[in-house]
């Protein structure tokens, strides 16, 4: 593909490093791990860093070498394991709690511009009016190009209520565009909810926060206050980059019976390998009572409809994961990002830490989520002309140095089943993007929305033609009899509900 992303690492400005990858906390990193120092290479290195502070052109502080020593090593293992600064860990701590300071966009790097990923819902940018796929080529009066993606974020923070001018190049437009935003402290409202006709209500997540459960819980009780006869419930993930994984957990457990298994972690150390079920102690508030207590009996048995995409990663995919191998849910859309590893943030001073990647997601099946992602049960495009952009989207497993899929024999079958290659085929849907209009989610022209409504009712849906591609069988999920037959498939391998 000649728009394939190089040297990516999706930052949230603002938010979580990372994909905002599903992360767990973790104290003082002074562990004994037993290994023996490669002492040849520490002494190579040694002699690496008095060549540089003895012949080069300029004086360099120490401080600087060795942090960026710390960080290249760890950006070498994978796109989300990071060296976390002062301000970096700061700002991660702020994004997990919903609040942060920034522009609020998701960025990569591609040609060596900033390419927006996606701009947050709410946020400066947003409301600015910036759009995926937006190239930044200038900060202010700066040049981007030659800028690595960190220096470039650094460029774009700052303080509250100061003011930063973005240069846009735009496919649609003819000339770049300059759009100034000031920077803010924003407080994300992850939950959004509404009775979108009688009888069927929609709740979106669109990142997984420490409020999450308690927003989530409140959302549903204050839905069916509105409507208490709800036939049918529309969970919405699409877009949702993931975050914290209490947050996965509890939105899981608040449709699933209790203490069953939501998710499993596998890794190199002891604690790694974990079991999350279905229990106020692993969603809820250590201060706190059970915020899903006292949701209405309804809720675990209404008929539901997960929608997901391409943007739907991590913390996301854990819980359409989950509700999928329960068969609690049909999981409807596009297949998801596939990010399926755990990053646990070891501190190492009182204000800096390392974000290291240690251990791999697996469903209740025990399916892993790591560069596949979560297969629709049912494929439906984001409009009803086709899948717009959704085959040209970046996936997991199109990251240099992803974490292979370690359930797939054959690793290349860990690739997005949906990818398109074709430079005549990226340009035939870019020619289509130009002429729609931007959706928005959960309103009136939500295709994919009303197709999940469709599904609720028993009225008929419009399903894609695409082919998911699984350890290279193909299969066609597009019509009543093949997601029969896919269903009875999976009847057989669901886990055991005690």
């Amino acid at each position: 593909m000649s728009s394939k992303f190089k040297n990516f690492g999706l930052i949230s400005l603002g938010m979580i490093a990372g994909v905002a990858g599903s992360m767990q906390f973790d104290a003082l990193a002074q562990k004994n791990v037993g290994v023996p120092l490669p002492i040849d290479e520490l002494r190579q290195l040694a002699d690496v860093f008095g060549l540089i502070k003895s012949d080069y052109v300029e004086t360099v502080e120490d401080k600087k070498l060795l942090t960026e020593a710390i960080s290249g090593m760890v950006a070498s293992l994978d796109p989300h394991s990071a060296y976390l600064d002062k301000k970096a860990f700061k700002e991660l701590r702020e994004g997990t709690q919903g609040k942060f300071v920034g522009l609020g966009i998701e960025v990569g790097m591609e040609d060596g511009y900033v390419k927006v990923i996606s701009p947050i819902e709410d946020s400066p940018a947003y409301r600015a009016g910036l759009k995926a796929g937006d190239l930044i080529t200038r900060l202010d009066s700066t040049p981007v190009k030659g800028m690595t993606l960190d220096e470039a974020v650094k460029r774009m923070r700052g303080e509250p209520n100061t003011k930063i001018t973005l240069t846009i190049a735009r496919k649609e437009e003819d000339k770049p565009l300059l759009i100034t935003i000031m920077r803010q402290e924003i407080r994300v409202q992850s939950v959004k909810s509404k009775v979108v006709e009688p009888g069927y209500g929609w709740i979106r997540v669109s990142q997984f926060q420490e409020p999450t459960v308690d927003d989530m819980a409140k959302k549903i009780s204050a839905m069916y206050a509105q409507d208490p006869n709800l036939k049918g419930l529309v969970l919405d993930l699409r877009n949702d980059p993931g975050g914290v994984l209490p947050g996965a957990i509890g939105v899981s457990a608040a449709f699933l019976p209790k203490d069953v298994v939501i998710v499993s972690t596998n890794g190199q150390l002891p604690d790694s390998k974990a079991t999350f079920y279905a229990r106020r102690e692993y969603y809820g508030n250590r201060s706190g009572g059970d915020p899903l207590a006292k949701l209405p009996e309804a809720v675990k048995k209404v008929k539901m409809v997960v929608l997901v995409n391409a943007g739907s990663a991590s913390a996301s995919e854990i819980v359409a994961g989950a509700l999928q191998d329960y068969k609690r849910a049909t999981i409807m859309g596009t297949q998801t990002f596939g990010k399926g590893s755990v990053q646990t943030i070891r501190q190492l001073s009182s204000d800096t830490a390392v974000k290291l990647t240690t251990a791999r997601y697996y469903t209740p099946n025990g399916r892993s989520i790591q560069a596949k992602g979560i297969v629709p049960d049912m494929m439906v495009d984001e409009t009803a002309e086709g899948d717009g952009l959704n085959g040209l989207r970046l996936h997991e497993a199109d990251l240099q140095k992803h974490l292979s899929n370690d359930k797939d024999k054959d690793k290349d079958a860990a690739a997005p089943a949906n990818r398109v290659d074709e430079l005549e085929e990226e340009q035939r849907i870019l020619a289509l993007e130009k002429k729609r209009k931007p959706v928005e989610l959960g309103g009136k022209d939500d295709f994919q929305l009303a197709q999940a409504l469709n599904f609720l009712k028993g009225a008929p849906v419009q399903v894609s033609k695409v082919k998911v591609v699984e350890n290279k069988k193909e299969t066609t999920i597009n019509n009543k009899d093949e997601k029969k037959a896919a269903d009875e498939k999976k009847e057989k391998e669901k886990p055991t509900v005690k």
